[in-house]
């Protein structure tokens, strides 16, 4: 089984009372069971994402590998088609896409695509009995996040969103000191994500992306204050500010902070930018707190906590595998055994709901409560 892999209960249940090893050490009872026989992948999209971060890894993965690529640029498919050495017959247009329900080795898709088209090609997948995983943010509105829900589970398949983060060492154990009270009672979250984006890119075409920053960089904010705090907000603020002499935000946003609070009391202090670095969060308690910076980057994160008056650098161990080889690794594990995905589809649902409320929140510049 996949050590990385366990249930959302599992989950809370551990991080509260052990360390990160126990956190990930396999539950055996599944393992025998397993077939030998490696899921196979189908990319959808080939861009620099899928085909520098994600397909690069599936050969280190132990129950997965990548037998199909789907892309509406014929060169994209032959070059990569050749350099991953996928036959013809396993290379498809989008026009030829739906012919996947008749490929046996593709047990699981994975869309990389703009956000507007996620929904339609994770439902087409679903439709084909595959099993989905598809990118954050889940789609363009909440609504599309049901209907991919829905979909998913009239075909009895999984689909799992790519929140990559919950398979990252130091954001696990972030979770876990927070859990096991190492900082007290939290009472403040700060979350702070941003880059200069370069023009000319489909996430400034709001057709495309359906937003701006909060869309694309902003759902990291949005997400690492959900999974720290552990509860979900009753009542969100939000401000935005875009230059619209700026070419580039024509149809997006640039700067949207929100203030998210809690039942409990705890307030989250989130950011989201297009014009300026940030990757940062912190959760501080009446005891101390504990930081990542970089937080939620492909690779580097560090970690500082402080306690009993002392801030000090803590090194967290490497998991057995990274965050991609993890992610791909708990999804096929997830279809071969039949268990829930630690990130289903109605994680990537709550953060549409909360996405839709933040952009209401800042159009009518009024707090707005949460059912």
């Amino acid at each position: 089984m996949d050590k990385q892999a366990f249930s959302r209960r599992d989950m809370v249940q551990l991080l509260g009372v052990g360390s990160i090893a126990s956190a990930v050490l396999p539950t055996a009872a599944c393992a025998a069971d397993q077939p030998k026989r490696k899921l196979g992948y189908a990319i959808v999209g080939l861009g620099s994402y899928a085909t520098r971060q994600i397909m690069p890894r599936i050969k280190e993965c132990e129950f997965a590998r990548l037998t199909a690529l789907v892309s509406g640029t014929p060169e994209k498919l032959e070059r990569y088609g050749s350099e991953y050495n996928i036959p013809r017959t396993h290379r498809y247009s989008y026009a030829e896409y739906d012919r996947i329900r008749d490929n046996p080795d593709i047990d699981l898709v994975y869309v990389i695509l703009p956000n507007s088209m996620h929904a339609e090609y994770s439902i087409r997948a679903s439709q084909a009995g595959k099993h989905v995983l598809c990118e954050k943010p889940m789609a363009v509105s909440a609504a599309e996040c049901e209907a991919m829900i829905a979909a998913a589970r009239k075909a009895n398949r999984k689909l799992m969103i790519g929140y990559r983060s919950r398979f990252e060492a130091h954001n696990r154990h972030a979770i876990e000191l927070v859990r096991s009270g190492f900082a007290g009672t939290p009472a403040l979250i700060t979350a702070e994500h941003g880059f200069n984006a370069q023009p000319n890119q489909w996430r400034l075409d709001k057709p495309m992306s359906g937003g701006g920053s909060l869309m694309d960089i902003g759902i990291y904010s949005l997400n690492a204050a959900r999974y720290l705090a552990g509860e979900e907000p009753a009542e969100i603020s939000a401000m935005e500010y875009t230059d619209r002499s700026d070419p580039r935000f024509r149809t997006v946003e640039d700067r949207i902070d929100w203030q998210m609070r809690f039942p409990s009391g705890l307030i989250a202090n989130c950011v989201s930018r297009y014009t300026s670095n940030h990757n940062a969060y912190r959760v501080t308690g009446d005891k101390g707190w504990v930081g990542l910076e970089p937080a939620t980057s492909y690779a580097g994160q560090q970690m500082w906590v402080r306690a009993n008056g002392k801030t000090e650098q803590r090194f967290v161990p490497a998991l057995p595998k990274n965050q991609f080889v993890g992610q791909l690794d708990h999804f096929a594990e997830c279809a071969m055994s039949g268990r829930e995905p630690l990130v289903p589809g109605e994680e990537g649902l709550r953060d549409l709901r909360l996405i839709e409320a933040i952009y209401r929140s800042a159009r009518e510049h009024r707090a707005v409560k949460l059912a």
